[in-house]
């Protein structure tokens, strides 16, 4: 029922971001991700990714046909489109294979399986659908701020933000200098974070196949929830970023750049300042913008996932420890080199994250005080920060020997909060898991033993020849003689 009900909330919501996405003139979601069985998809590695996501409930054997299905399929379209001489012009020509290969086994599921084994199947093959879903309603999102928000917040961020010493700039002056290797390595892992997030999600459910059992939370869940409820944010707090605002966009990259999209925006910027020149304190004001770029900033979401991937990666091997700590790293750095975030944005991002983490490991542990408290705690320190970023940017911008370390210190005591209470819930776990001990019996004194009266020992009676004495042979039979009597025969 739980699934079920999931379901239907999933398609109502797609449903209505498909309606508000035509009304701006844009395909939504689910044209998006329809049109793509058939025609060249926007990322063919997220389908494939998605894919391998779906095929952590088949069995090895059940893997390797998928896959050469999958890999059938899409050589069966190069051939197509090499006979009709289609160009494609945008998108990958691999990934309708693995697209088909998913709804086909949602297919057999239905009928061919029974009970649990189809419930299973139906499961795998809903996460991997619901990590391409959670692409296309990404980006229908990201229209949609562009559209409905023509103004921007960005002069209030960048004030807040020189209360952290407005890192974008700094950092940003520091890309510049490392040149196109410097930039294009962290492009590379800005770009393929989604992929890095799969990497983690199938070490997490490598068992599926074998206990025939999701594990109660992994990295996925994380994922999808900072994807639905980061862009509702957006909606409330609409930034575009210091390269677009203060900036010449990302044709500011165009020379380093081997594969990034640029396009120029310098005529909607406040001045050409980023990442020279730090912005002067002034009296913020919302300004206007096009209609294209995405209000994507407050919170940075790709901070949030990046921090996601780092939590789920603790209990991983040293191997998986280090990668996650490194993608978190090359995340901020590329953040805020790139301009495509404000310092204050990652203070956020982190916040928010953690606060969804809490919500939903407490979902699983179960609800109790302290995870009620944490999670109101995170919800509150994350509301007081956009307040503080709108409301008082000007204080926050000439008092930064104040508003910097409060800032630091609401985002540390929340890692700290969410550290001890998650530390708790797993010691409390494994207490749960290991039987008590059997408590030793109560070794009582031995009482002395009485040895038992005995009666006078009867005398023998010698044997009659022929039977028993005063009685004729086979008149009483063996057990029925009188005690004491041997029986010869025994």
């Amino acid at each position: 029922m739980l699934w079920a009900a999931a379901g239907v909330v999933t398609l109502g919501f797609l449903v209505a971001l498909e309606v508000a996405a035509r009304r701006y003139g844009v395909p939504g979601p689910i044209t998006n991700q329809a049109r793509e069985v058939i025609f060249p998809p926007k990322s063919g590695g997220l389908l494939y990714a998605s894919m391998a996501l779906m095929m952590v409930v088949l069995t090895w054997r059940q893997r390797l046909v998928a896959l050469a299905a999958a890999i059938g399929i899409d050589l069966a379209f190069l051939l197509v489109r090499w006979a009709t001489d289609t160009t494609i012009t945008e998108g990958h020509p691999f990934g309708n294979g693995a697209l088909l290969v998913m709804l086909g086994c949602a297919v057999l599921a239905v009928t061919r399986r029974t009970g649990r084994e189809r419930a299973l199947l139906l499961k795998g093959v809903g996460l991997g659908l619901l990590l391409m879903t959670g692409r296309k309603t990404g980006d229908t999102w990201l229209l949609i701020t562009a559209k409905t928000r023509p103004t921007v917040l960005d002069e209030y961020v960048a004030t807040a933000d020189q209360a952290l010493g407005n890192p974008s700039w700094l950092v940003g002056r520091i890309v510049e200098a490392t040149g196109p290797i410097g930039f294009n390595t962290l492009d590379f892992v800005y770009g393929q974070l989604p992929v890095a997030a799969v990497i983690v999600a199938l070490y997490q459910l490598r068992h599926v196949a074998i206990e025939r059992r999701f594990p109660r939370h992994h990295l996925v869940r994380s994922f999808l929830m900072i994807g639905l409820l980061g862009p509702a944010v957006y909606m409330i707090y609409p930034v575009v970023g210091p390269i677009f605002a203060f900036g010449t966009g990302t044709e500011h990259w165009a020379s380093v750049s081997l594969w990034a999209d640029t396009w120029p925006t310098r005529q909607w910027a406040v001045a050409e300042i980023w990442p020279t020149t730090p912005p002067a304190i002034g009296t913020p004001h919302p300004i206007p913008f096009d209609e294209a770029t995405p209000r994507n900033c407050m919170p940075s979401l790709h901070t949030a996932w990046a921090a996601a991937i780092f939590i789920h990666t603790r209990k991983g091997s040293r191997v998986l420890r280090h990668a996650g700590t490194f993608w978190l790293v090359a995340t901020l750095c590329a953040t805020l080199g790139f301009g495509y975030h404000y310092g204050v944005d990652l203070v956020a991002g982190v916040v928010f994250v953690l606060t969804i983490e809490a919500a939903l490991r407490a979902l699983d542990h179960g609800w109790d005080r302290s995870g009620t408290r944490l999670v109101a705690y995170g919800a509150t320190v994350f509301a007081v920060l956009l307040v503080s970023y709108r409301y008082l940017p000007t204080a926050m911008a000439r008092l930064p020997w104040l508003f910097g370390p409060l800032l630091i210190l609401a985002m540390a005591s929340m890692i700290y909060g969410y550290v001890r209470t998650t530390a708790r819930w797993a010691a409390e776990a494994e207490a749960e898991a290991v039987p008590d001990a059997v408590p030793e019996a109560e070794v009582l004194p031995t009482p002395p033993v009485v040895p038992a009266a005995r009666g006078p020992e009867p005398e023998p009676v010698e044997p009659v020849a022929g039977g028993t004495p005063g009685g004729t042979a086979g008149d009483t039979p063996p057990s029925a003689s009188a005690p004491g009597v041997v029986d010869a025969g025994r």
